[in-house]
């Protein structure tokens, strides 16, 4: 039996280990408990089911993946322009890191998008805030050109899905992918840009 206190990191960080090792259909409360020498209630105090349990991995895995994207998306003094391409870039590059580095959770991170979409959508919505953000500075600093920020917000996610959507990762070891994301994210950063007969028009202020 366990000696030391057991805590939710701990739970969490062994349910990943086996998640990796024999996929979500082979891991259970049960084989977590035994992994951690306690029994299926201690595991059950920190987590009142099954489906708690894989949401707290779920965003552990989700967090990690959020620190790069945050360090992209807030540069300090960095114009608009290259803060939305540095997100974008980290967005895709992320995801491809983490399927390439290790499969086998990556794998169980598919299977688990389909099972707990709401965790997913909560992403997303993550996402698009972080994109909306730099479009309304970009709007306000006059470098990009005067859009709905939700709108186009959303069009960036979906123009970049098959780069970052765990749906295409098939695609991801084929030739030349990282161009095309690249040609993208280039083709995205072109069309928000403001147009000199644009800013023009825009009141000086004051």
């Amino acid at each position: 039996m366990r000696g030391e206190p057991l805590d939710a990191e701990t739970i969490v960080s062994v349910t990943e280990e086996l998640l990796r090792r024999h996929g979500p259909e082979k891991t259970t409360v049960l084989d977590v408990a035994r992994a951690l020498g306690v029994s299926h209630g201690s595991v059950y105090r920190h987590f009142p089911s099954k489906v708690a349990l894989r949401e707290a991995v779920i965003q552990c895995w989700l967090g990690r993946m959020r620190e790069p994207l945050t360090a992209a998306d807030q540069g300090p003094g960095s114009a608009p322009h290259d803060r939305l391409r540095g997100l974008l870039t980290a967005m895709v590059a992320t995801k491809r890191a983490k399927a390439k580095e290790d499969p086998e959770l990556f794998a169980t991170f598919r299977v688990l998008a389909k099972e707990h979409s709401a965790v997913f959508s909560a992403h997303v919505d993550d996402l698009l805030a972080r994109i909306r953000a730099i479009v309304v500075d970009g709007i306000a600093s006059g470098d990009f050109a005067a859009v709905d920020p939700d709108v186009t917000a959303r069009a960036m996610l979906d123009a970049t899905c098959r780069f970052r959507d765990p749906g295409y990762a098939v695609e991801w070891s084929t030739p030349g992918i990282e161009a095309e994301s690249d040609a993208v994210i280039a083709l995205i950063l072109d069309g928000i840009r403001a147009r000199p007969s644009e800013r023009s028009k825009r009141p000086r202020p004051r």
